[in-house]
């Protein structure tokens, strides 16, 4: 499989006025190959929206290079980063809160194709299919945020991360807000689409549990680095790190 994604000595600092820098992700290096699924775990605080946020160039790397197929994207600008959002696209935890509150679910989710001068007919017609593909009828266009569940919401936002055909999708603890049901629904959404569409995956989740289900590789984050990476069914029955047991434990317990 070809390498999509190119992540080589990742480290971002935030400078804190009064405070001693913080280096929220230090040194970090992986890759994703085209349809594959790489898991991201840690606890609160372990750098994980960190990477997701230097992926999506969402915040600006400090040191280390980024890659997407081969071409260097680490210090790319804003006119120059819509090509990547084309190709990277992020799901959040809060669904809700990822879309505006005054508009409806289907202007938010048909957003990237009108501003890629998609006609009016053509965009509704798009953004039907998405919601279907996502499992939700074609009136939710017509709902506002707060009309709908979490679950359904969730969905609406993987149509609207999908709109674009991106190649890598991005969940940032998509299923963390989530009921159990609902989560298993939202994770045989993912599972589906990954099959049907081919698509590749960083899965960001502090559940060891959904990662040894969806993912193909995973690394455990700790304190911005990462301390184990592996397949998941090795590194949850064989865990080499104290803190990755612990990781462990908690899904047991």
């Amino acid at each position: 499989m070809s390498i999509l994604l190119e992540a080589e000595h990742l480290t971002k600092t935030f400078i804190q006025r009064g405070k001693n820098p913080l280096k929220a992700v230090n040194d970090v290096s992986f890759t994703l190959k085209k349809g594959e699924t790489l898991g991201i775990v840690g606890e609160s605080g372990s750098g994980k929206s960190t990477i997701a946020k230097l992926l999506t160039r969402l915040t600006d790397i400090t040191e280390g290079t980024l890659k997407f197929e081969g071409k260097d994207i680490t210090r790319l600008k804003q006119s120059q980063l819509k090509e990547v959002y084309g190709d990277i696209q992020m799901v959040f935890q809060n669904p809700v809160g990822s879309f505006d509150p005054r508009r409806t679910l289907g202007d938010g989710i048909g957003e990237s194709l009108r501003n890629r001068g998609m006609k009016k007919a053509d965009v509704e017609k798009r953004v039907a299919e998405l919601l279907e593909q996502c499992g939700l009828e074609k009136e939710y266009a017509k709902r506002y945020p707060h009309e709908v569940s979490g679950g359904q919401c969730q969905r609406a936002a993987i149509a609207r991360a999908l709109a674009v055909e991106p190649k890598v999708l991005i969940c940032d603890e998509a299923t963390s807000a989530l009921d159990v049901t609902i989560q298993k629904q939202i994770m045989e959404l993912l599972k589906d689409l990954k099959e049907k569409k081919g698509l590749s995956f960083i899965f960001i989740c502090h559940n060891l549990a959904l990662v040894q289900m969806f993912c193909d590789r995973v690394l455990v984050l700790y304190e911005g680095k990462v301390v184990e990476s592996g397949i998941p069914d090795d590194i949850i029955n064989e865990p080499k790190e104290e803190y990755t047991q612990r990781l462990v434990d908690a899904v047991l317990s």
